[in-house]
């Protein structure tokens, strides 16, 4: 009898990774704007919903949005730019940029669907408006690259492993993402960011190259204990700058 039962809890399993290999599978697609095939399992519609839900908890995690309408119309006019030079004026997300009151953390980030942030620590850093449009032109990249979509598809991919199809919960993804646990990109979404940023910038006519300051005052930020590379899910900043050098030498060459 309990040979029997485990029997049947084996096939049970075997079945439950059989169904999420091929749900899996059926989530390939081809992003339309960078042309590399990914998993996928939200529409832009839900990608938008999710961003709008979680950017005011993001928001208030950073001490909320900064106070000077100045600085903050800077950094609308500088995203818009940015948006409406390239394809991202062709996507159907809604982009909007926040400037965060943060002057402790060096950072920026972008959730689904167009939700674009920036804190004042790293504004506040920046020397120029094209080093501003590096900073927004990656984050862009990341909404393009659908980068957020991808990580939520392999969380639910490895949720079902574990625990079966009907343990997929959309209602905890905002969660999620306000604890950073889907906030987190890997070396090549990293990388592929850089490179349309780069791309980004030659559209909208601000100076690539400045993109390689931003890489500066990151790495300074780090500073000298920074983690290595390899112990690290994102590319050192020397790494990053090699890559930024060659999307700009390939756009130049391009156009």
């Amino acid at each position: 009898m309990r040979r029997g039962n485990f029997k049947v809890r084996l096939l049970i399993g075997v079945a439950i990774v059989a169904f999420a290999f091929i749900r899996r599978c059926s989530q390939q697609e081809t992003n339309p704007w960078t042309g590399r095939t990914q998993a996928i399992s939200l529409s832009p519609e839900q990608e938008i919903a999710i961003g709008l839900q979680s950017a005011p908890q993001m928001a208030q995690q950073h001490g909320g949005l900064h106070p000077d309408n100045r600085y903050q119309s800077l950094v609308d006019d500088v995203g818009n730019t940015l948006i409406n030079s390239s394809i991202a004026n062709k996507t159907p997300y809604k982009y909007e940029f926040h400037l965060l009151a943060d002057d402790g953390t060096i950072n920026a980030f972008a959730l689904p669907g167009g939700q674009i942030f920036i804190t004042y620590a790293l504004f506040s850093k920046l020397e120029n408006e094209d080093q501003l449009a590096g900073v927004l032109g990656h984050e862009i990249g990341h909404v393009l690259g659908k980068h957020s979509n991808e990580r939520i598809t392999n969380s639910k991919f490895f949720q079902t492993l574990v625990m079966g199809a009907s343990a997929i919960d959309f209602g905890a993804v905002a969660q999620q993402i306000g604890q950073g646990q889907l906030l987190a990109n890997g070396r090549d979404d990293e990388l592929e960011s850089d490179d349309l940023g780069v791309r980004f910038m030659m559209k909208a006519g601000y100076n690539p190259e400045e993109m390689i300051g931003v890489m500066k005052i990151l790495k300074d930020a780090a500073g000298p204990n920074r983690v290595p590379e390899f112990q690290s899910t994102h590319p050192d900043p020397e790494n990053r700058i090699e890559k930024i050098k060659e999307s700009i030498a390939k756009y130049k060459k391009a156009s």
